[in-house]
């Protein structure tokens, strides 16, 4: 065996890791909103593939949480659909599908249960991170979303499996370090001093705070911005002015200042919530592990609540930013 690529496929990214040999030779992200073109995504998957350099003999280990989109009316349906395109890709790969309970199952097999391998990116992450730290706490928050796992003994100890439950246990946080529109955040911020309402008009998202502050390059800004003009920090700006319903001839860059900090307040004090509830379950630990694109407000969630942080990204380098296709692959059965 050359190689192992690992999958995970989103609603609007889907990313790509190749291993071997217990290593991550290369990882691979693509922004691409399944529901807007669904005809593209064999062809990206076969395009991912070459620029990991894939091999014809190399297996594939796939997770995904597109089965979500809009796009299908149930999940079983959007399963199907991602299984059909893995299919098109790879007409003669071996294809194994990563599900909640820690097993492989054939595409067939997923086709019977999607509900198994629905959104079970998580578990292959926590599974590998178990690995590398026995007991912690896995925070990875990605461009949508963040998951709160606790790990215990090398095993995940979460207490919901579907997206429903683990919305209800508090493991699955709809907060993200991209695509959450501010008023999704917070419902007001100050302006000059003053609590100031927030206008839900999808005027800006979390991508714009953390480019107006630093924390993530215009680059990483890797979904179209409200105002369809560029990721700089200059148009963020701009975009977190109207938030406000102002501009940036009514606001400076002080106030503009202000807004981001109050929304990455914000962001941090949710998931630093999600983690003390997590806590509270699994009192004896003591150590986040961090990763994904958003994993500052992981790390600065932690340490607010006194927890030592250890970075994913020191084990897996670049490839942490896509945890659960590198960690898919990593666990491949030899």
């Amino acid at each position: 065996m050359n190689g192992v690529l690992g999958w995970d496929i989103g609603g609007v990214n889907t990313k790509v890791a190749r291993v071997a040999g217990a290593r991550v030779l290369a990882a691979h992200a693509a922004p691409y909103e399944l529901q807007r073109n669904p005809a593209a995504l064999a062809p990206l998957l076969a395009h991912l593939a070459r620029d990991v350099g894939a091999g014809p003999a190399d297996p594939h280990g796939v997770t995904m949480t597109a089965e979500l989109s809009q796009l299908f009316r149930t999940k079983r349906e959007g399963v199907a659909f991602v299984l059909d395109a893995v299919a098109a890709a790879f007409p003669d790969a071996c294809v194994r599908v990563w599900s909640v309970d820690a097993r492989w199952r054939t595409p067939a097999q997923a086709r019977r249960e999607p509900l198994a391998v629905a959104a079970a990116n998580w578990a292959a992450t926590a599974h590998v991170v178990g690995r590398m730290c026995s007991d912690c706490l896995l925070v990875d928050v990605g461009s949508t979303t963040t998951d709160i796992i606790p790990i215990r003994g090398g095993a995940p100890m979460a207490r919901g499996r579907t997206d429903v439950e683990r919305l209800r246990e508090g493991e699955l946080v709809y907060t993200g370090a991209l695509r959450t529109p501010v008023e999704a955040i917070a419902p007001t911020v100050p302006v000059r001093g003053r609590p100031t309402g927030v206008a839900a008009e999808g005027f800006a998202l979390a991508g714009d705070v953390h480019v107006w502050r630093g924390e993530l390059a215009p680059a990483d800004y890797s979904v179209p911005t409200p105002d369809g003009r560029p990721t700089t920090r200059e148009f963020a700006g701009e975009r977190l002015a109207r938030v406000v319903c102002a501009d940036r001839e009514m606001l400076d860059e002080p106030d503009i200042g202000v807004i981001a900090d109050a929304l990455w307040e914000a962001q941090v004090t949710r998931i630093g919530a999600g983690l003390e509830r997590a806590r509270a379950r699994q009192p004896a630990l003591a150590r986040v592990v961090v990763t994904g694109l958003g994993e500052f407000l992981a790390a600065a969630a932690a340490r607010r609540i006194g927890l030592p942080v250890t970075h994913l990204s020191d084990t897996l380098g670049p490839a942490a930013r896509h945890a659960p296709a590198a960690a898919v692959a990593l666990l491949f059965p030899s």
